[in-house]
């Protein structure tokens, strides 16, 4: 379990740059997306936008400068969430969706903030100033969890629509999914058996991305939305072995 933990920081890193392709591929072709990567306002934002996710992920997979460059990329996802998707909430409260537009942000970005304080502590007192607010890092992503949990409840489905048709019992595997994910969420936030729940958690990103996501992405490899989906389960993953990487 410990060997698969410690890659959380690498698959984290590389999921971050793959976003920033994803932006620069979204900017260039005019798509727009409801999520990760950013609703392109303009092609200069994406573009900037892009190639900052592409700089912190190699940063941090490759361990260089990471702690500060994961600190600034936990403040850009809360950015991008405190104002583009929470006023998309406030907008359309009615709509489930944007919901999880704005927790898959909080998420990826707690999951910044948590790999900051895993990271060895910095001399620097710049870094120190931007690692105040990280402490929050577990938290969020633990209230993350418990929203996508109950969402699984409250549009049961429509999730249990997306799950491929070989496999019996989608709605029984919704429901179960959706307990998994608040049952982590309240572990994490407890630190109760936190490290075993972030390590399995991880580990049922990792099948969602191979079993929901990957054929949907090889059946429409012109979708960027499918890839954005795909990505942000991996980064989901890649959050979950980081939290269970606490000390």
């Amino acid at each position: 379990m410990g060997k698969i933990i410690t890659k959380g920081q690498i698959l984290f890193g590389v999921v971050v740059a793959a976003l920033g392709v994803d932006n620069l591929v979204c900017a260039h072709f005019g798509l727009k997306l409801p999520g990760v990567p950013w609703v392109p306002v303009n092609p200069l934002f994406a573009y900037v936008s892009g190639a900052a996710f592409i700089a912190a992920g190699v940063s941090i997979a490759a361990n260089l400068q990471s702690r500060m460059m994961a600190a600034l990329l936990g403040y850009l996802f809360m950015g991008f969430a405190l104002f583009r998707a929470l006023p998309l909430v406030v907008a359309h409260p009615a709509d489930w969706s944007v919901y999880g537009v704005l927790f898959e942000a909080v998420a990826l970005g707690a999951s910044a903030w948590t790999l900051v304080q895993v990271l060895p502590r910095a001399s620097s007192q710049r870094e120190s100033v931007l690692g105040k607010v990280t402490v929050a890092g577990p938290y969020l992503f633990a209230v993350s969890l418990v929203f996508f949990g109950g969402i699984h409840f409250f549009v049961a489905r429509i999730i249990a629509s997306l799950i491929p048709a070989w496999i019996p019992g989608s709605l029984f595997w919704t429901y179960l999914t959706g307990t998994a994910l608040i049952v982590s969420g309240i572990s994490i936030a407890m630190r109760k058996l936190d490290r075993w729940a972030g390590f399995l958690l991880g580990v049922m990103f990792l099948l969602w991305v191979a079993i929901l996501h990957s054929p949907r992405v090889a059946a429409d490899l012109h979708n960027a939305d499918e890839w954005s989906s795909a990505f942000i389960a991996l980064g989901m993953c890649a959050g979950s072995w980081i939290v269970a990487s606490r000390g």
